[in-house]
């Protein structure tokens, strides 16, 4: 105990950085834990943000940093969302309390927020492939430090982490994974005698004796010895569950409690002194341990809003109207009951789709393919192929990673996959990995599909029968999160004409043409505009493809002013529109075109609605716009 603190001063305000951390002794670390716990679970109740992962690994988090020496040593957590506890021990304590708000800490890892974070992470099943660069580009340099790649069981049903197992094992590579099974257990661990033999495995003794077999046998012959080193891993294997892992050429250990030090930092010890080739630890933890309502909660408490430490009761602000996922979900369950052949498929976010609601009621035709966007797409190809209409529901930044299947599989063979597109545009709290910016230049550049997007809830309702009812080829929907405007609500959806807009308000001067739920802002831009004398017209696209060519050719030729609105990246709707307009000669008459796309970078977290002023993408950003284009006119206008 240090002389110059209180003997009732917590732990954790003695660990600054993981530097402190070693100064304790082992019997100290559950203590310190306890208390980390504690304040993480603070934290998050007046932030909101991912709780439940990050409870299930305090123990290895305290284990990891007392074990080996960050920063040096690279710590990569794969997702990042279960991060927490390591940013609260690196430095960052003071400011756990600004997760994921406007100029605070991010939600996940961030290289350029701390030398502790050697990896930026918040999709999933990257770290073993980071962790493998790392590792490779340390050997060349001649270093010696350790890399530890920390992937959950659900980021391993992505393929991309088996790919990098393959190329680790078969780089031989001085590499550690630590598995956090955290869901279901294939082989679980057995008290102490699952901790003794992780501890004999991965020793020095064991490592010596097998070391000294691959001695013996390589003077047998390669036969020989790949006989007897199949049967020895096989039988290992056996005991604990490692033959997967084994064959892709790594040295298993476990599985083990993840929530027992004494097992942990013994097991840690043993791979940091002794091992020289990819090893993988198989530990076992639980969602939302430590604290009761995480660990009742069917998710674990995943993502939770502000919440009362003492009952775990979650804090929702009053919803004028339905989130647009649940508007989704309840307008394809009602066109199912009426097709049979409407199936749905996530890649492992039933919830944050609404795809939960549809299993429900049709189970059977209901598919988590677990986090496998590739699969996903190409599954749902599969599937149109045999007649059924599939909804490929994906996030719009997770859908990124299925690009080659959407392109190759799906638009090539004209295969009608509908994709229903969540988190269009801003996210608010989840920051720029999670903002669905580039979904409309992504899939409008591809011959024959179909791009639309909803300007309010009942227009998405229309959008589930539009994407139902086609069978040409494929087709895209996209919605933000979050609630819709409280428009009246039809019973059912109607299909709506392909390639066919809509305008919504007349005028002669100013025309504000608008793709997606930014429609709301157009409207109340024009309202402003006409105080001012300009006379404008609103316009909803529906369609960035097919482009409603005439009703664009109108808007150019009957106004002075056009300003395209969209909650999407440069190249996307406004680009369609532009080259439109050159096409038909239409920007040589004079006319004033101005496209408002989300900015040319990469924003961090903060509220949505500042983030879209931030991005002239309001109301009051309209009406600048407009009237920088009009200039000295629009000032005397405005006067």
């Amino acid at each position: 105990m240090n002389a110059k603190s209180p003997p009732d001063t917590p732990l954790l305000d003695k660990v600054r950085v993981p530097a402190d951390l070693k100064k304790l002794a082992e019997s100290q670390l559950p203590q310190l834990a306890t208390e980390l716990r504690t304040e993480m679970i603070d934290a998050v109740s007046q932030t909101g943000g991912h709780l439940g992962a990050g409870l299930g690994v305090v123990e290895l988090t305290v284990a990891l940093h007392y074990v080996f020496d960050t920063p040096a040593d690279r710590l990569i957590w794969d997702v990042g969302h279960q991060a927490y506890p390591h940013k609260i021990l690196t430095g960052r304590r003071d400011r756990i309390r600004t997760l994921r708000q406007e100029g605070g800490l991010s939600g996940f890892t961030k290289r350029d927020e701390s030398e502790y974070d050697p990896f930026g992470a918040a999709h999933s099943s990257t770290s073993v492939s980071a962790g493998l660069g790392m590792a490779v580009g340390r050997d060349l340099k001649g270093g010696r430090n350790n890399v530890i790649s920390v992937i959950g069981d659900g980021a391993m049903s992505a393929g991309m982490a088996y790919e990098a197992l393959n190329n680790a094992g078969a780089l031989d590579a001085r590499l550690i994974v630590i598995l956090n099974d955290n869901d279901m257990s294939i082989a679980p661990p057995s008290g102490a005698m699952s901790a003794y033999l992780a501890r004999l495995g991965s020793g020095r003794t064991y490592q010596g004796f097998r070391d000294i077999g691959k001695k013996l046998t390589s003077y047998l012959g390669k036969a020989a010895d790949k006989a007897i080193t199949r049967a020895v891993e096989h039988a290992r294997g056996y005991v604990t569950g490692g033959t997967l892992f084994e064959e892709l050429g790594f040295f298993h250990i476990g599985p083990i409690d993840g929530h027992n030090l004494e097992h942990l930092v013994p097991v840690l010890k043993n791979v940091r002194d002794n091992a020289d080739g990819p090893v993988l630890i198989h530990v076992v933890t639980q969602k939302g341990k430590g604290y009761a309502p995480a660990e009742a909660a069917s998710d674990k408490y995943h993502g939770v809003s502000k919440f009362d430490v003492i009952t775990g009761a979650q804090a929702k602000p009053p919803a004028n109207a339905p989130s647009y996922t649940r508007v989704f979900a309840q307008s394809l369950i009602d066109e199912a009951r009426a097709d049979e052949r409407i199936v749905a498929i996530t890649a492992a976010m039933p919830s944050g789709t609404g795809l939960d609601l549809f299993g429900k009621e049709f189970p059977g035709r209901t598919f988590d393919v677990g986090i496998a966007e590739q699969h996903a797409v190409t599954f749902a190809a599969g599937l149109a192929t045999e007649g059924f209409k599939p909804f490929a529901t994906i996030y719009s930044t997770f859908l990124q990673r299925a690009y080659d299947q959407v392109v190759h599989d799906v638009a090539i063979q004209r295969l009608p996959v509908r994709f229903p597109i969540d988190r269009a545009g801003y996210v608010g709290a989840d920051g720029a990995t999670h903002c669905g910016a580039f979904d409309v230049t992504y899939l409008a550049t591809l011959p024959g599909f179909v791009v639309m997007a909803a300007a309010d809830e009942a227009e998405l309702r229309h959008m589930v029968r539009t994407a139902v009812d086609y069978d040409e080829g494929p087709i895209a929907f996209r919605y933000p999160r979050g609630n819709g405007v409280g428009v009246e609500m039809p019973e059912r959806g109607s299909p709506l004409e392909i390639g066919k807009g809509r305008i919504l308000r007349e005028g002669t001067k100013v025309a504000l043409l608008s793709l997606g739920t930014r429609l709301q802002d157009c409207l109340a831009a024009a309202e402003e505009l006409e105080a001012s004398g300009l006379s404008t017209t609103v316009a909803d696209a529906r369609f960035a493809k097919p482009l409603d060519r005439d009703m664009v050719r109108r808007l150019a030729r009957e106004h002075e002013v056009l300003i395209t609105v969209e909650e999407g990246a440069i190249g996307g709707f406004s680009s369609h529109v532009l080259h439109f307009l050159a096409e038909e000669g239409l920007l040589e008459r004079g006319l004033k075109v101005r496209p408002l796309v989300l900015p040319d970078s990469f924003t961090d977290h903060a509220k949505p609605e500042r983030m879209y002023e931030t991005a002239g993408l309001d109301r009051a950003g309209i009406v600048r716009t407009v009237f920088a284009a009009l200039g000295a006119e629009a000032r005397v206008a405005r006067a």
